[in-house]
């Protein structure tokens, strides 16, 4: 980490910040902030970490923003995004050799192969050892990210797990939520194979070994993330793009492997029938999780390398360091799921989308129902099962990425009558379900040409139009004027009763009409285009906020309740502390509060943005 951090201050990409920053709010809002810069701001070395509340500082640095940038995502890689990519798809290629030059290529492919299994070394590393009563992880300078956030969180922790048998590891990254001392929330969540490992313990009547790593090769924290196949481990992964054996060395209290390199190793051991709820805690869909009963890792050891670097992220409202992060998985994994949906050419996830909140697919459709397929694939593969809003195009179409084209092809190719609605699950971060990690689905085939003919009205007069139905209706604003399917946001202050029930009369509207979105008019801003997609993907449950009427398609993304019959806590957003900010600002640190930047991603909640 240390060469790696040297690499990055020669190429521009670091900033070293020695002025004595609070690990309370400070430090993750001056991260949230640069991450927001164009092209992610640089990553950032806080050198005087300190506790404002126990009166501590720190000599351990946090690092923060470390993967918040395309060049950094490849410095850390050693190479392309694409050629990552490139090189897994090559691997999935190799066939039986028929020639020479075959057989060599294969033979180069088998010995990339051998760098994927784990190397185990038995030789002492220099961690500094820290047992039992010596326990403290408020010795470790670990972030509160939102003043409403239940206590501090590890948020880069790798989360070593291994099977009953021990034949199966995993490495995750979850939350890990600090109780006291010596005591740890594991928020994996009810998909992931270390709660899959969790349930075989607790059915065994034994308690599960868990071991946690902060830092060392940034690689091995990119890995934590990647959504590898059910009982694959994720460190296979490290030596394919790296291209060498991860050394591993075994953990002193518990039978769990881990990088040697690693900054700082928390040890400890699961009891499954402890159970412990945690949070809430703001997270990276931009709001506050609730409660959940989670188990509780309680840790026997704590192992640090001389002059270690505490490596933390921020999550909240995007854009933000997993962006990127993201992308990289989308590039990576792209061959691996068209090998198993046939005619699948490209898929992309927009960052405000929060990645499964909403896909983009294109594909070269050749039978009935083609489009209908791969989004039922989608929906029943692994990671990518828990996608909400799924838009399918043809080979026709612009690049995903192309924002503004794509958003103009969609619409000029959509079709009420090509919508399919499903249920499933659902992350279990998200807030939108009628219940917890289930809800609606919602595919939208635009692989054929629309023939409608809009007839379209200015904003005002449309808005005078709808108010005679809706009083509701406050503002409008229509995207897409230019297509054959305008779509009409509208910000409505709600009443009594069900928006999607109060509709009848907007038939009238049928030819200046197609696509309506409903949002609070309390907080959006309908000419910010970029934060209402993050909203309006986050609000909406396919199978109770959509109504289809006389070919007019209706959203209600606007927060819900029991006017919905939505029994479920409906959260707050992840919002910036202003007297933070002002501070921040005063020390010069971050940009002034009446930044075009604040108002643009919706950084605090305040009358005047």
């Amino acid at each position: 980490m240390r060469t790696f951090l040297a690499q990055l201050e020669s190429l521009g990409e670091l900033q070293t910040l020695d002025t004595p920053l609070d690990i309370y709010l400070e430090i993750p809002h001056l991260a949230y902030l640069e991450a927001k810069k164009p092209k992610g701001g640089k990553a950032l070395l806080c050198t005087k970490p300190m506790d404002g509340k126990r009166h501590q500082s720190f000599n351990m640095p946090v690092l923060i923003n470390l993967f918040g940038s395309s060049r950094r995502m490849e410095l850390i890689l050693g190479k392309p995004i694409e050629a990552c990519s490139a090189q897994l798809e090559a691997l999935l290629r190799v066939q039986k050799p028929k020639s020479l030059k075959e057989i060599w290529h294969a033979f180069k492919m088998l010995k990339t192969l051998s760098h994927l299994v784990p190397k185990i070394s038995h030789k002492p590393t220099d961690h500094i050892e820290h047992t039992g009563d010596q326990v403290n992880l408020y010795d470790l300078p670990i972030l509160t990210t939102w003043e409403r956030d239940a206590a501090p969180f590890i948020t880069m922790g790798q989360v070593y797990t291994q099977s009953l048998d021990g034949a199966h590891k995993n490495l995750g990254l979850y939350r890990l939520q600090v109780y006291d001392k010596n005591h740890l929330g594991l928020h994996w969540q009810i998909h992931k194979d270390g709660n899959h490992f969790f349930h075989a313990y607790k059915q065994a009547g034994r308690k599960m070994p868990v071991s946690v790593v902060i830092g060392g090769d940034p690689l091995y924290t990119w890995c934590g993330q990647a959504p590898m196949p059910h009982g694959m481990f994720e460190l296979w992964l490290y030596g394919l793009l790296r291209g060498k054996r991860p050394v591993l060395t075994r953990s002193r209290t518990n039978p769990i492997c881990v990088p040697r390199d690693g900054d700082i190793i928390l040890e400890g051991w699961v009891d499954p029938e402890h159970m412990r709820l945690e949070g809430p805690f703001g997270d990276h869909t931009g709001f506050y999780t609730p409660q959940e009963p989670y188990p509780l890792l309680e840790v026997g050891a704590l192992r640090i390398r001389p002059n270690p670097i505490y490596l933390a992220c921020v999550v909240g409202k995007p854009p933000l360091e997993d962006k990127y992060m993201g992308y990289l998985t989308e590039r990576l994994f792209l061959p691996l799921i068209q090998k198993s949906a046939y005619g699948l050419l490209d898929y992309h996830m927009p960052e405000n989308g929060v990645f499964h909140n909403l896909i983009l697919a294109q594909i070269a459709p050749s039978y009935p129902a083609h489009a209908s397929q791969i989004m039922h694939h989608f929906w029943g593969t692994g990671q990518m099962s828990f996608v909400k809003h799924a838009i399918f195009v043809g080979p026709d179409a612009p690049s995903l990425q192309d924002y503004p084209a794509i958003f103009t092809h969609i619409l000029n190719h959509f079709d009420p009558h090509k919508l399919l609605l499903s249920e499933g699950v659902c992350d279990a971060l998200d807030h939108a379900s009628p219940s917890f990690a289930f809800g609606g689905k919602l595919g939208i085939d635009a692989t054929t040409p629309s023939s409608k003919t809009p007839c379209v009205l200015e904003d005002a007069l449309l808005l005078a139009r709808i108010q005679e139905v809706l009083p509701e209706a406050l503002i409008l604003k229509q995207y897409g004027t230019h297509t054959a399917n305008p779509l009409c946001v509208v910000g409505v202050q709600k009443a009594l009763r069900p928006l999607l029930g109060a509709l009848d009369g907007l038939e009238d509207l049928q030819s200046a009409l197609s696509i309506v979105i409903f949002v609070d008019a309390s907080k959006n801003d309908l000419n910010n285009a970029y934060m209402l997609l993050w909203r309006i993907a986050n609000n909406l449950d396919a199978k109770r906020d959509l109504k289809v009427e006389n070919g007019l398609v209706f959203l209600d993304a606007t927060d819900k309740g029991a006017l919905e019959g939505h029994t479920r806590e409906w959260p707050l957003e992840t919002d910036c502390n202003l007297e933070v900010l002002q501070k921040l600002s005063t020390l010069g640190l971050i940009p002034p509060l009446d930044d075009p930047l604040y108002k643009r991603y919706h950084i605090h909640n305040s009358p005047s943005t």
